[in-house]
C-alpha cells in the first residue's frame, strides 16, 4: 500500500457485537464493551495509516429504542465512559483531529453525554488534519427525508434541486463522501440506508469476523484489498 491507494474516508458498520456476545455465553453489553475497546484501537491503528477521515456507525435509532431496557442503559453508559475518555485524551489533540456526531442522539441521549458530546465537537472543531465521525441514534433514510424537507421549506416551486443543493441538507454535508465501506458480523448489506448519499460509489468490503474480533489484522487485510482494486468511476 502507498499514499495513493489509502483510502481518504472509511466508514465501518460494526456489526456482530450481540452475536460475539452470545458466541461466549456473555451478556449483549459486554459484547458492546468489546465493540467499544476495540473502536479505539481501530481509531488509533487508521490514524497510524494515515487515513484522513474515518466513521463509525454507534446505533441506529431503532437500537436505542426497540433493544431492551437494561442493554440500552449499558449502551449509553459505555458511549458515557468512551467518548470522556476520547475527549480527555491527548491523542485527538496532539493528532489535531475533528469530532462530528451526527444522528438524533440530542432527542436521545441524556444530559450527561450529550454534554460530553458537545464538549468533544466544541474542543475539535478548529483541527483540519484529521476528522472522526461517530453516527449516534442515526439511519441514512432519516438523513434523506430531513434533508428533503429542509430544501423543500427554502426553495420555491420554480427552484430546480441540485446534488450540491441536496448534499449541503444533509446532515453529513461537511465530510467527504465514502470511499471504502467495511461491514463486520458476516452480513452483506446495508441498513437503514446507512450514508446512502455518500456511500454511492462506495468500494464495498464484508467481513465474517463480528466487530470485537475485526481487529489490527484484520483492518490492514481490509487495507490491501482496496489497494488491489481499480476505480472507474463507470468509464
Amino acid at each position: 500500500m502507498t499514499e495513493n491507494n489509502i483510502p481518504n474516508h472509511i466508514a465501518i458498520i460494526p456489526d456482530g457485537n450481540r452475536r460475539w456476545a452470545r458466541a461466549k455465553g456473555l451478556q449483549p453489553e459486554e459484547g458492546h464493551e468489546a465493540g467499544a475497546k476495540n473502536v479505539e484501537n481501530l481509531i488509533r491503528f487508521a490514524s497510524d495509516k494515515g487515513i484522513k477521515c474515518l466513521t463509525f456507525w454507534g446505533s441506529s435509532r431503532d437500537n436505542l429504542t426497540k433493544r431492551p431496557m437494561k442493554e440500552k442503559l449499558a449502551l449509553l453508559d459505555i458511549y458515557e465512559r468512551y467518548f470522556k475518555k476520547l475527549i480527555e485524551g491527548k491523542e485527538i489533540y496532539e493528532n489535531e483531529v475533528r469530532i462530528n456526531i451526527f444522528g438524533r442522539w440530542e432527542e436521545q441521549f441524556p444530559d450527561s453525554l450529550k454534554n460530553i458530546l458537545k464538549d468533544g465537537i466544541e474542543k475539535t472543531q478548529h483541527f483540519k488534519k484529521r476528522i472522526l465521525n461517530f453516527m449516534l441514534a442515526y439511519e441514512g433514510d432519516d438523513d434523506m427525508l430531513q434533508a428533503v424537507q429542509k430544501i423543500i421549506d427554502q426553495c420555491g416551486k420554480s427552484m430546480k434541486v441540485t446534488a450540491e443543493m441536496i448534499k449541503e441538507n444533509l446532515m453529513t454535508k461537511d465530510i467527504p463522501a465514502v470511499d471504502y465501506l467495511i461491514r463486520t458480523g458476516g452480513e452483506p448489506h446495508n441498513s437503514a440506508g446507512f450514508m446512502m448519499w455518500d456511500t454511492a460509489d462506495s468500494q464495498l468490503y464484508f467481513s465474517e469476523k463480528n466487530f470485537p474480533d475485526f481487529g489490527e489484522k484484520e483492518f490492514e487485510e481490509a487495507l490491501k484489498d482496496y489497494a488491489r482494486r481499480g476505480r472507474r468511476f463507470g468509464e
